[in-house]
């Protein structure tokens, strides 16, 4: 593959970030008498303010690590050509962030970036979690840092002030859902008098999966005992879309969309967050637990008297979530812009400085006597969520930190703590992908192209352009496309991997 073949097609693959542990046996601060320049390029989600250059954020990180940043806070949506048009002209950052796909793949194989693992036991908080790394190996080897993430996040946030207007309980069945979305669109859940309101709003991206919005769809699916991506039934791979349950969900959203109970341009939509925690006008959303109280603050902000609350994904199946990697993405650090082992070394002891405790507690508590104070007995309290989400979340979601590492412990909200304990206990129902770490030249060389073919034809059933018979046409389509020869070889890496 070519490099400009091979940048058309790295979008997908690239919505992610870099982070990981501590303090380094080699600080960049010990070994240039200049800061080091150090290009990041990343990605934001529409609703996120792009910090100013030069904020006192950014400063302090320079400051710590003796570097001069240059981020690149590039629109998500714009990503996949603006980190297509760096790989095809060579002008790449120090840090780019990836993701675990076909096309990142095909880059790590054409030798442009670093290989990192036998860097890595230097960087004693890089070394901490050794663990995480796991999951982005690429034959064995390490090409990246991760940007960690707690492996089962996902749950329902809801406004349990319209629920409890409407005399509703949280639904924990696919009809359970259609009852509540209908009261939520006509019941009048705010009490305005108008017909205003959704239960849900959908994004464009409902249906797909590791992007950077939720996938509604197959989490519902997954709750109704579906599968994450794949599952395995008798030794034999089976996509999570020819599952039952996913196509009885997806029967749902039919029902829902030709109802008028979603947004009629959700398959253009770009970022369904604003609905909810700034628009006020829908009452569910799936997400990370730990954003509830952030959209509590947001809400209560703009509605004085709406509620947030949260609650596990539970379906007919029971309690169910999709399993993570254990990062969202990483960052490899491109050949081309750092050439030699010494310019590596720097860059890598600035990632593990990133997880100092003082970093760790600017990233995640934010700076003291703003965005929180110390309280006696050593714990933080956050004294201005709304500053923090748009001064400091930034740095936080794109840089490297842990929550429970090198920082000051956080003396939470009820909510806050409550997604705490459903995080942890997400871990023993979360459903994993069995092929996230199996190779298929298949779905490297086409596997995007083979999903776009299936998320196309699902919002086409939706919208009710195709009926069942199309739907299975569709998939008969995807079966020759390639698909069946994905399934062949995932089901001999499996093969290979249980011996």
């Amino acid at each position: 593959m070519t490099r400009k073949r091979l940048a058309a097609s790295l979008f997908p693959l690239l919505l992610a970030a870099g982070a990981s542990a501590g303090c380094s046996g080699e600080p960049a601060a010990q070994h240039a008498e200049e800061p080091f320049d150090i290009s990041i390029a990343t990605y934001v989600r529409p609703d996120v303010v792009i910090p100013p250059k030069e904020n006192e954020v950014e400063r302090a990180i320079e400051a710590y690590t003796h570097t001069k940043l240059d981020i690149q806070w590039i629109p998500v949506f714009a990503y996949e050509e603006k980190v297509g048009f760096m790989i095809a002209s060579n002008k790449m950052p120090k840090l780019l962030k990836m993701r675990m796909e076909p096309s990142t793949i095909a880059a790590i194989r054409s030798d442009l970036f670093w290989e990192i693992g036998p860097y890595l036991p230097s960087y004693k908080n890089l070394a901490a979690h050794a663990a995480y790394f796991d999951n982005i190996a690429v034959e064995g080897k390490i090409y990246g840092v991760p940007n960690f993430r707690d492996m089962a996040r996902y749950a329902i946030i809801y406004r349990s002030d319209w629920l409890n207007a409407l005399g509703l309980k949280l639904p924990a069945s696919l009809e359970d859902w259609y009852r509540v979305m209908k009261a939520m669109r006509y019941g009048d859940p705010d009490g305005n008098g108008s017909k205003d309101t959704y239960g849900m709003v959908l994004g464009r991206d409902y249906n797909a999966m590791n992007t950077p919005n939720t996938p509604v769809l197959p989490l519902l699916a997954i709750g109704e005992g579906g599968y994450n991506e794949w599952g395995i039934v008798d030794g034999k791979f089976v996509p999570d879309f020819e599952a039952k349950p996913y196509f009885e969900t997806m029967k749902l959203f039919r029902r829902l969309y030709a109802e008028d109970l979603i947004n009629k341009d959700f398959s253009v939509y770009d970022d369904s967050r604003d609905d909810f925690n700034r628009l006020g006008r829908s009452g569910f959303i799936s997400g990370a637990a730990l954003s509830a109280k952030i959209y509590q603050e947001e809400l209560a902000q703009k509605f004085p008297g709406a509620q947030v609350d949260i609650a596990p994904i539970v379906g007919s199946a029971g309690r169910r979530v999709l399993a993570e990697p254990g990062n969202n993405g990483f960052y490899v650090i491109p050949k081309k812009s750092v050439p030699t082992e010494a310019e590596l070394k720097q860059v890598l002891a600035f990632l593990d400085r990133l997880m100092d405790e003082p970093m760790s507690t600017l990233q995640l508590r934010g700076m003291e006597g703003k965005h929180y104070v110390k309280l006696p007995g050593g714990k933080a309290k956050t004294t201005d969520l709304i500053s923090f989400q748009n001064e400091v979340k930034p740095y936080r979601d794109n840089l490297l930190n842990m929550e429970g590492y090198n920082v000051l412990p956080l003396e939470d909200t009820p909510l806050g703590e409550k997604a705490r304990k459903l995080v942890a206990d997400n871990i023993r129902f979360a459903v994993p992908n069995p092929a996230y770490k199996l190779f298929s030249a298949t779905y490297m060389e086409m596997g995007s192209k083979l999903r776009t073919m299936i998320t196309e034809a699902q919002t086409k059933y939706i919208m009710g352009q195709i009926d069942d018979a199309g739907w299975l046409a569709e998939v008969d389509r995807w079966h020759k496309a390639g698909g069946d020869n994905m399934i062949r070889e995932y089901e001999e890496a499996y093969r290979k991997s249980v011996k």
